[in-house]
């Protein structure tokens, strides 16, 4: 297939904190990628760089070897930055061969097993008049599904006062909303193992709809003893790469959720194998999606085609968005529009989102050079963000 011959990539760093990747074809195919890592933008620029060489001349349509070429062909394998650098790669391979065949990329993985997807977003957590006032505005949007922090700083064994103000921000929506709004709260890896259980006590009365992250992801050894306490889903997974890092943790038995990033976790290839490994051991999946339109478009492929995605999340609105949000470089957004807590099923080839290019440009112009706060607990020494 000469015409699906890779000819030319372009990477464009615009804010929040995106990194877009555009691959062209001899026959004037484009597809679109999100390679990035958050706070490693350039870093990850550079990788997808260094792979060119292993591009540049290929069909397009060989996804499948360009992948295992990728992540074999340099000894070097997995991590956030080679990972980050497929995944996006991946995308727009897909998203290629999706608009070269005239169908969507759910299609090219076996069909749709449902027709909308269910969808949640981020609403804060660390005040609770903010809460408050972000759950009213999403529940207005159509959102019937929330996120937020569970916690600030924390250390290692921390104060009583601390733990029974943890609850107050999930206590308010509840007295809001009742059991009407489905709410995850994310731990963000905050909590070291002596705490957590201390934690769940606080919040099991209000009945999250997960805990993500209750530790690190890399202490698989912590949820051996998390998992048995709490009848409250387990999620984790985003600092999680390869369908290898989640081996262990499925094999233990003590994960609900499984939230592997399409933009980190090796794009749509690796990440749909990811959730078939997890059907097998009866675990649920809800990407992680803090990114832009071509992250968000690539979970909902790998959702359509997934009969164990639950939820998936979105960055609509989300704190890190200042000056520009998810659908700013689009020029469809009506195809994320959430109805009734839903986004219906995308019909347009390739991975269905327009990419205003105009507009990438000129965010181009400006740049960004995003790093997530470094924290201190109150003696000085550092704390998990």
């Amino acid at each position: 297939m000469d015409d699906l011959r890779i000819e030319k990539i372009e990477l464009f760093k615009v804010p929040p904190r995106w990194l877009f990747l555009k691959i062209t074809t001899k026959s004037g195919i484009i597809g679109w990628g999100e390679p990035v890592i958050e706070g490693k933008a350039a870093t990850v620029e550079a990788c997808v760089n260094e792979l060119s060489q292993y591009l540049i001349g290929r069909s397009a349509n060989d996804i499948e070897d360009i992948w295992q070429t990728l992540y074999g062909g340099g000894f070097y394998r997995g991590g956030p930055i080679l990972m980050s650098a497929i995944s996006g790669i991946d995308q727009a391979l897909w998203d290629i061969k999706g608009k070269h065949l005239g169908v969507p990329v759910y299609d090219l993985l076996g069909g749709a097993v449902r027709k909308k997807m269910k969808m949640y977003c981020w609403i804060g957590g660390d005040h609770p008049e903010v809460v408050l006032e972000q759950a009213r505005e999403k529940v207005e949007q159509g959102y019937k599904a929330v996120k937020m922090n569970a916690t600030g700083a924390f250390a290692w064994i921390d104060s009583l006062q601390k733990i029974k103000t943890v609850a107050d921000n999930i206590r308010l929506l509840r007295e809001e909303f009742g059991d009407t709004l489905d709410i995850g709260l994310d731990f963000h890896g905050r909590i070291h193992k002596g705490m957590v259980k201390r934690l769940i006590d606080e919040l099991a009365p209000y009945n999250p709809m997960f805990i993500e992250e209750p530790v690190l992801s890399e202490n698989k050894e912590a949820f051996d003893h998390i998992y048995p306490y709490t009848s409250i889903p387990i999620a984790t997974g985003e600092r999680m790469f390869s369908r290898w890092d989640f081996k262990e943790l499925l094999h233990r038995g003590t994960v609900d959720i499984i939230q592997p990033d399409l933009s980190h976790a090796g794009g749509i290839s690796e990440v749909r194998r990811i959730a078939a490994m997890a059907e097998a051991y009866d675990v649920a999946l809800a990407p992680h999606c803090p990114l832009g339109p071509v992250a968000l478009a690539s979970c909902l492929h790998v959702d359509f085609n997934s009969i164990n995605a639950a939820i998936q999340e979105s960055s609509l609105g989300i704190h890190y968005n200042k000056g520009f949000d998810l659908l700013d470089y689009m020029d469809n957004p009506e195809v994320f529009d959430v109805k009734d807590g839903y986004i219906e099923l995308l019909k347009k080839p390739g991975l269905g989102v327009e990419i205003n290019e105009e507009k990438l440009r000129e965010g181009q112009k400006i740049g960004h050079n995003w790093a997530n706060p470094v924290w201190r607990n109150e003696d000085g020494s550092f704390a998990e963000w």
